[in-house]
């Protein structure tokens, strides 16, 4: 059988200050809580504190990781982080957690395809190991901070977004479990519809752009709302037949968790029952490229993953850009 890769472990982390919805009660001064918890679920979420980062968010997680693994870090030979809210515009944050770790042989880059992010670097790191022998172990972080980047007073975002960070550590093996199949897609033609639009080239930092607040994350415009179930499905219905398995056959699937709704209607064309995912808005909102190795690492720690199990990953960003990947647990 061809070398694969396999998850070893899982694990996550997040900030310790949690910020419930009575908080925007109180800062809008109108009642969001109930819109929030009927909509959407969420109660609550975790905020970083003012001298907190992405990148401690992303090294606890990584020593969360290692040590559910019984692994050292200078087991890891390559670090790749998916983020849309790194530590610095350059360099990059896999290389600044690199060295506080003390994974001396890793080497690292950093991943943006926004809320994608985590399972396109989950392909992207199987298919290291798959091609090259000399990867064994991969370390895969899934990292967002956007409390940084919200305008507390635009209700449309600042209830919505919040910080954590998990992965997971890849190995290689030659045994029947691992990486099945993946796809990629990007509708491009939506990227300047949400996003953070100031503080790289196009658009650099200025004291006028500060006091206009356009360093901010920003809703452009509506996206349709038929756009992610649209795309779940069909990407979902491809990478299972890529695997060569029925849609029937998932045993559990993993989703960007940006809105409830789409996750129950995507479940419902799949006539899959909703045991089968596995939600955290509730407790975390929204956590960009964090939320679907936070909900596996979840999952995982509550013992509902068994060996040999299919579990699909789906996962979108802005961009629009989409990943959707297969394995056997």
């Amino acid at each position: 059988m061809a070398r694969n890769a396999r998850i070893i472990a899982t694990g996550m982390a997040v900030p310790e200050r949690v910020v419930p919805n009575s908080f925007f009660n109180e800062l809008l001064g109108e009642d969001v809580d109930t819109w929030l918890r009927e909509y959407l679920t969420i109660r609550e979420r975790r905020w970083c504190a003012d001298d907190e980062s992405t990148a401690d968010l992303v090294e606890r997680a990584a020593r969360d990781i290692l040590e559910r693994a019984g692994a050292d870090p200078s087991e890891v030979d390559l670090l790749i982080v998916a983020t849309d809210t790194p530590e610095y515009v350059s360099p990059s944050t896999a290389a600044v957690v690199q060295h506080r770790l003390g994974a001396v042989k890793a080497g690292t880059f950093d991943l943006n395809t926004a809320c994608a992010g985590f399972v396109t670097a989950l392909d992207a790191g199987a298919k290291y190991i798959r091609a090259d022998g000399r990867y064994r172990r991969v370390l895969v972080i899934g990292a967002y901070a956007m409390s940084k980047y919200l305008d507390l007073l635009d209700k449309r975002t600042s209830n919505l977004f919040a910080d954590g960070a998990g992965g997971v550590l890849l190995g290689d093996t030659d045994e029947a479990d691992g990486w099945l199949a993946s796809r990629l897609h990007t509708d491009g033609q939506y990227a300047d519809w949400m996003g953070i639009y100031a503080g790289a080239t196009a658009r650099p930092v200025t004291p006028a752009v500060v006091a206009a607040g356009d360093h901010k994350l920003r809703f452009v415009k509506k996206f349709p709302p038929e756009i992610n179930p649209d795309t779940w499905t069909r990407m979902i219905r491809e990478t299972v037949a890529d695997a060569g398995c029925a849609v029937a056959d998932i045993d559990h699937l993993f989703f960007t968790q940006i809105n409830i709704h789409s996750i129950r209607e995507t479940m419902a064309r799949l006539e899959l029952p909703m045991e089968r995912t596995h939600c955290i808005m509730d407790r975390y909102a929204y956590t960009g490229s964090a939320c679907i190795p936070m909900a596996l690492a979840e999952a995982d720690a509550a013992g509902k993953l068994k060996r040999g199990e299919l579990v699909v990953f789906m996962g979108s960003g802005g961009g629009l850009a989409f990943a959707c990947c297969a394995m056997r647990w």
